[in-house]
């Protein structure tokens, strides 16, 4: 089983950025909105250890969602670049950037396509989100 951590290092009005690593190698570059005390649709998760299940979203196909988050559901790792393109989800991407004058991450389509071929169908697996921002 895959093990999976992110580390955000940078937390913002733009966003919180960090990095996604899978079995202790960086992978790609992570956007989550800016930290607003957990609230629903408006802010990244807390940081801790969470379950991660395989599901099919009705707008994002086949990903993984956060699970057992407090008072939170469809946490979805997903495609996009900044963060209007998530409403609490974990955004993915090869690098960071800016598009229209936004902070974000850039090439999330290949970066995520990356992320499920490294997870390689697997049903579960578990996320540890820490800060060193």
């Amino acid at each position: 089983m895959e093990t999976a951590d992110i580390i955000r290092l940078e937390k913002g009005d733009d966003g919180t950025f960090g990095v996604l690593r899978l079995n202790g190698q960086i992978m790609c570059m992570t956007l989550e909105p800016p930290d607003m005390g957990n609230q629903v649709d408006e802010s990244c998760i807390p940081a801790g250890e969470y379950l991660c299940s395989r599901v099919e979203s009705p707008a994002f196909g086949r990903t993984y969602e956060i699970v057992d988050v407090p008072g939170r559901s469809h946490i979805l790792f997903h495609q996009g670049n900044v963060v209007a393109d998530t409403r609490g989800c974990v955004l993915l991407g090869r690098n960071f950037g800016f598009l229209d004058g936004s902070r974000g991450v850039m090439q999330s389509g290949s970066a995520f396509r990356e992320f499920l071929d490294r997870l390689g169908g697997q049903q579960s697996f578990v996320v540890r989100v820490e800060e060193v921002c």
